[in-house]
């Protein structure tokens, strides 16, 4: 589906219409509908330019680790392994850390691999990230952090960019 509009309100869901989490949603005008063949077509093909994914870790070489957890029962790896070896550009968009508090952007993923080399941002509710081949390159922080808070909550280290500058809210 292309054009996933918001969730629906309570009591006007249609359980036809979810997303890969199983979340119920809805429609945007001019919405399309294509098989998974098509789909994975799309993305095998070379035609998707970005790709935005969450992740459970990401370290300083731009590994991402998406799809399981060693031990815990899977249904599959689902499409991201294909999106991020194909997409033109790869965003994670995640928090900074686990519920716990434990670091997710690390020196070497832990976890499975979802893919490796291949994440070009890193963006959470404390950074904007870039990955380089020098390392990971803080671009922008939170309101009311320190490039140090940021840093305590990272295992990797982080370079701060020399134009730093403060997310617009």
């Amino acid at each position: 589906m292309l054009g996933i509009g918001p969730y629906p309100i309570d009591g006007e869901e249609d359980p036809d219409l979810i997303n890969a989490r199983k979340e119920t949603i809805t429609e945007m005008p001019g919405t399309s509908y294509f098989s998974s063949a098509d789909s994975f077509a799309m993305i095998r093909g070379g035609h998707i330019d970005l790709s935005v994914l969450g992740a459970m870790e990401v370290d300083e070489e731009g590994r991402i680790a998406n799809w399981m957890i060693p031990g815990k029962m899977v249904k599959g790896m689902g499409g991201a392994m294909d999106l991020v070896a194909s997409a033109r550009r790869v965003v994670v968009a995640m928090e900074h850390t686990t519920r716990e508090g434990a670091p997710k952007i690390l020196k070497k993923c832990t976890l499975p691999l979802t893919g490796a080399r291949v994440v070009d941002t890193i963006v959470t509710e404390m950074a904007y990230i870039r990955v380089t081949p020098t390392g990971l390159v803080l671009e922008e922080i939170a309101p009311r952090l320190t490039p140090e808070d940021v840093q305590k909550a990272t295992e990797a280290a982080l370079l701060s960019s020399p134009h730093l500058k403060t997310m617009e809210c």
